[in-house]
């Protein structure tokens, strides 16, 4: 991965930061960077669909030949032939099945009807398919989900009677859970319009082409005045069991959205300027995202921070998406442009990416569950904030994308010692001190006794977690990988500083002084050696250290990789 993400840089504009190497989400600043597998979860190798070059035809919405892989054990994809009047006892096991996969998906899982065991794609008569979904939806109810047919394929064209193939979205919020949640950090060059998309989704309303989308988003008056964002901000939009968008347009508040919501998507809003790119690395190592939405604009292309941005995505292994925005303001042909340069980079030896252009409602079915299958696809939407352009498309990637964590993997981190991350630190009238952060492992509940530190004499305090609230709505138990505020009642703040950890007194927390760290040197001017001082980023902490030893070495040039003593 090294060599590639440093070759990925090597085209790009002067100072670079990045990240790649062991030993935790680390960035350095000064030009360096390391990144590692802190996160609590990554990308699943995952099996590789035979057909995931085929691309639409013109014919009505077909499948491609080729046939789907065998059906998997584990994971939420269930194959079925066809379901038709079965025997009540064959009725509960289906429904047991049901559960299962739901189970695997954390809430959602998708069946593809008309498709033998083995990936064949069979197809039914339309009378076989109706009545398959009519029993799919009674095992729905049975198990208290909701269905929504995804999209109905023809298979062969050469038979007498046409035989077609669906697929569906199960859904089902956990019982345990409120929504199923999932968090996008939203990268790009400064002016390519991430904050003006971000409002027209979470706002219902389009833009007036003047950035009126983009006001709510901001969080300072200099932000407004120049309509450039410098910190990280949050945004919601929704789904409901449906797959119906729930966004501000319809609910006036946040507590509104997330009742009706079933699942949720988080929009990390970054900063596009590279004079906030310490603040863009600190979103991205600190807040664990499950995607990251890279938003180029379609009349200047990959300019500025693009590179560097992509870059960082993938050396923290966070898979990512791109979308064009602004295609009202140029021709066909300079977007056309902008895709075929964005399709070249990703093709690179840096990237070996394989891009995926969405274009119709199809592609995006196809690109979600490609999408979060192998990390190698990478979707491309064309999208405009003023007229409105392809968002729906971007609408139904975002409803049907599933998480990359499994049910068995957040089991395994929710049975850990608890370890809360604090990435904000608030003063709240009337509540106290509030801290924000995320929640790596274990289960946290309201009336939790914890320990905080390290402070500057290296002890930990111990203190009471009151409330909690996610989504700015009430929430008694916080699980594994979600994030949060905690209420910590009268709790002095100047005790408290961003990148402390909050965790279980039975951890018994040490702390340390030195640390080694394998890094990649991705560009710097002159040569690295002992001594040497820079800005460390792992996970959610920013440290200035000093470079202890060099192993090996007596020094670093661009491109090389060593151990270092920090």
């Amino acid at each position: 991965m090294d060599s590639r993400v440093s070759e990925l840089f090597g085209s790009g504009s002067g100072q670079k930061s990045g990240c790649q190497g062991v030993g935790s989400n680390v960035s350095l600043g000064n030009g360096f960077g390391i990144s590692s597998k802190k996160c609590l979860k990554n990308a699943k190798k995952a099996k590789s669909r035979s057909s995931r070059n085929s691309k639409p035809s013109n014919n009505p919405p077909y499948l491609p030949p080729a046939n789907l892989p065998p059906e998997a054990e584990e994971g939420n994809i269930e194959y079925k032939l066809k379901l038709i009047d079965p025997t009540q006892y064959r009725f509960e096991h289906l429904a047991t099945q049901m559960k299962w996969r739901l189970q695997e998906g954390r809430g959602e899982a998708v069946y593809q009807i008309g498709v033998d065991d083995n990936g064949m794609l069979v197809g039914l008569s339309e009378e076989d398919l109706r009545s398959s979904l009519k029993t799919l939806g009674r095992m729905a109810e049975k198990v208290g989900a909701d269905i929504t047919i995804l999209r109905e394929r023809e298979v062969d064209h050469d038979a007498d009677i046409p035989r077609k193939i669906a697929e569906v979205l199960i859904r089902k919020v956990p019982d345990d859970q409120q929504f199923l949640d999932l968090r996008v950090a939203v990268l790009g060059n400064v002016d390519s319009g991430k904050s003006t998309l971000l409002g027209v989704l979470t706002q219902g309303e389009l833009d007036n082409g003047r950035g009126r989308a983009r006001l709510n988003l901001f969080r300072h008056l200099h932000e407004i005045q120049t309509g450039r964002t410098s910190s990280i901000s949050f945004e919601i939009l929704g789904f409901n069991s449906k797959g119906e968008v729930v966004n501000y347009s319809e609910s006036r508040t946040a507590e509104e959205i997330c009742e009706s919501a079933s699942k949720m998507i988080t929009f990390i809003d970054l900063a596009g300027h590279h004079k906030y790119l310490k603040t863009t690395i600190f979103g991205l190592t600190s807040y664990c995202p499950d995607f990251a939405m890279l938003v180029v604009s379609a009349n200047t292309g990959i300019a500025g921070t693009t590179r560097e941005h992509l870059g960082l995505a993938m050396a923290l292994k966070v898979p990512i998406f791109i979308v064009v925005s602004k295609v009202d303001l140029c021709k066909r042909e300079t977007v056309e442009r902008t895709v075929r340069q964005l399709e070249r980079i990703l093709k690179q030896p840096g990237c070996n990416k394989v891009p995926l252009v969405v274009s119709t409602a199809d592609d995006a079915v196809t690109a979600a569950q490609q999408f979060a299958q192998s990390p190698s696809i990478t979707p491309i939407f064309t999208v405009s904030s003023v007229s409105g352009e392809s968002l729906n498309l971007l609408k139904v990637f975002f409803n049907i994308i599933p998480p990359l964590s499994n049910s068995k993997e957040q089991e395994e981190l929710m049975q850990q010692l608890t370890e809360f991350q604090v990435d904000e630190i608030y003063t709240v009238p009337d509540v106290g001190t509030v801290v924000g952060g995320t929640l790596y492992s274990g289960i946290c509940r309201e009336g939790e006794q914890l320990v905080v530190g390290p402070t500057d004499s290296g002890q930990f305090l111990k203190l009471t977690v009151c409330s909690i609230q996610r989504n700015r709505s009430a929430c008694r138990v916080l699980r594994a990988g979600q994030a949060a505020t905690l209420a910590l009642d009268t709790f002095d703040r100047s005790l408290l500083r961003k990148g402390m950890v909050m965790v279980s007194p039975e951890m018994n927390p040490t702390i340390c002084w030195l640390f080694e760290a394998e890094i990649v040197l991705l560009f710097h001017a002159k040569t690295f050696h002992k001594g040497f001082q820079v800005t460390v980023h792992v996970g959610n902490i920013r440290q200035t250290a000093t470079v202890k030893a060099v192993h090996g070495k007596e020094e670093l040039r661009t491109g090389e990789k060593a151990v270092v003593c920090f």
